[in-house]
């Protein structure tokens, strides 16, 4: 406890949203009910940790005497020296090193680096700084699957680990050593018949990935934490594709996803939408990433690509991990505003579904109405965890999150023509103007197939690109327009 009692606020903070996160309670039970407990005048209206004095989060964690709780907010204060002592970049830094420090380094890794490695089951690689082995550039990366278990845990299913060349290194199903409620076939591509012969262990698999990262390997990955943690493995020389490239949506950073960064600096999707992940290929392009930032410099590689998604993905809040005894018209108690309930295949004792609103606007409004600590996702999504109350009594909880980033440039769908009796009789220079609007796109689409024709065709991709883009905008613009012509109408004849 006296480490935590000096520990800088940084550190009190990550250490108290790590609790949050991991569902911890102390003698006055969560973060929240402490606050009700703590200061009764402001009480949970100013939960962010962040916006909270030392004091007050010191208080919090000394209502926590379990000791496997306390070895854990130690294991962060640990995780935080480390990164706060690491050596200054050296002029002969390898490429892979400068990469290994930029992880390291992030203001993220501290929260999702630090693991209970202290419990049972976990594997511990060697880190001795004067090593000579701790200069090695050698690289493997590692992808992993997960089902869901009866307990509600995660439990390893496959792992796929690759070196620089490609190479596969290892590539095999692991019997979970729990009972399964889901395979999340439709993500982890396993089945429960895919399993029934398999006798490898995650020991067994540990064991393949200790001799890997034996001599100062460093490990490479996406989201990297979640696989360390699938693999109850720590290791602290890690290259972790999500922090270390700066990605921009909107005007924002935000941490992105593999698919994003393949987009974008590989110029290939790892995947389809609605297809199951390759364990191997996201294994493969995680490397891709690492020798491709390697070889346009470690800090010149910086995407500026806009996440671009379409106002029907805007429009919708997923709500996940909802308990199977609650059933989707009980969304309707829940979640604030007018929309309409999409199951989602159900798994387990767990399912998902959308809750579609009319448009973006009201889906924003609704997640920001509900009552709960905004976090995001891996790849940058805003999510809350919410606590209800349903009519009947019933108590429960689940994750409700938003289909796009913040930031995010939203595409939205030209809506049908309005009706020639909207527009009744148009004003000269209105029909004028829609005439340039309506002509032009079609010019800029004539000039599209001219440049399809072309042998070169490959050089004018993106101005494709940019002229799909323009028609879109032009095509809204146009909704827009009649959307306004036909109000006014309305207006002036008092229809």
């Amino acid at each position: 406890m006296e480490k935590i009692e000096n520990a800088t606020k940084e550190v009190l903070v990550d250490i108290v949203k790590l609790a949050q996160k991991r569902g911890m309670k102390g003698s006055d039970g969560g973060w929240k009910d402490f606050l009700s407990v703590y200061d009764k005048k402001v009480g949970i209206s100013l939960s962010d940790p962040a916006r909270r004095s030392p004091e007050a989060l010191i208080a919090f964690l000394k209502t926590f005497t379990n000791a496997d709780d306390l070895k854990f907010f130690g294991k962060v204060v640990e995780t935080h020296a480390s990164v706060e002592h690491i050596e200054k970049k050296a002029d002969k830094l390898s490429p892979e090193q400068e990469l290994v420090y930029k992880t390291v380094g992030h203001p993220q890794y501290a929260q999702n680096y630090s693991f209970p490695s202290y419990e049972e089951g976990w594997c511990v690689t060697k880190s001795r700084q004067k090593n000579k082995a701790m200069r090695s550039n050698k690289l493997v990366a590692v992808d992993c699957e997960m089902v869901l278990c009866v307990d509600g845990t995660d439990a390893l299913v496959r792992v796929c680990v690759v070196d620089r060349d490609l190479q596969v290194k290892l590539d095999t199903l692991v019997k979970p050593d729990k009972a399964v409620a889901d395979y999340r076939t439709h993500i982890t591509g396993v089945t429960a018949k895919d399993l029934e012969h398999v006798t490898c262990s995650l020991k067994d698999v540990q064991e393949s990935m200790m001799k890997l990262l034996a001599r100062g390997t460093i490990l490479v990955g996406h989201s990297l934490n979640n696989d360390l943690q699938a693999l109850k493995v720590e290791h602290t020389r890690v290259i972790d594709t999500s922090l270390i490239f700066k990605f921009w949506s909107g005007s924002n950073f935000r941490r992105p996803s593999l698919n994003d960064l393949c987009k974008s600096i590989l110029g290939y999707e790892v995947r389809k939408e609605g297809a199951p992940h390759d364990c191997l290929e996201d294994a493969r392009a995680a490397m891709k990433l690492v020798l491709a930032k390697i070889e346009g410099g470690v800090d010149d590689t910086t995407p500026s690509t806009q996440n671009e998604v379409y106002e029907a993905d805007a429009m919708k809040l997923l709500c996940h991990r909802i308990p199977i005894s609650i059933p989707g018209e009980k969304l309707l108690e829940i979640i604030p505003g007018d929309f309409t309930v999409e199951l989602k295949k159900p798994g387990g004792d767990k399912y998902s579904a959308f809750a579609v609103f009319k448009n973006k606007q009201e889906a924003d409004e609704a997640f920001d109405g509900l009552d709960g600590d905004r976090l995001n996702d891996s790849s940058g999504r805003p999510q809350k965890l919410i606590n209800f109350k349903l009519d009947s009594g019933v108590f429960g909880n689940l994750y409700v999150r938003k289909m796009v980033q913040d930031g995010d440039n939203v595409q939205v769908a030209s809506n049908k023509r309005s009706s020639e009796d909207e527009i009744v009789t148009l004003p000269k220079k209105l029909k004028t103007e829609l005439k340039e609007l309506k002509t032009e796109p079609e010019e800029l689409k004539m000039e599209s197939k001219e440049i399809v024709k072309c042998n070169n065709c490959d050089i004018y991709v993106k101005e494709i690109e940019s002229l799909k883009k323009i028609i879109s905008e032009r095509d809204q613009e146009i909704s827009m327009l009649n959307n306004i012509i036909a109000k006014q109408v309305r207006k002036q004849y008092g229809l």
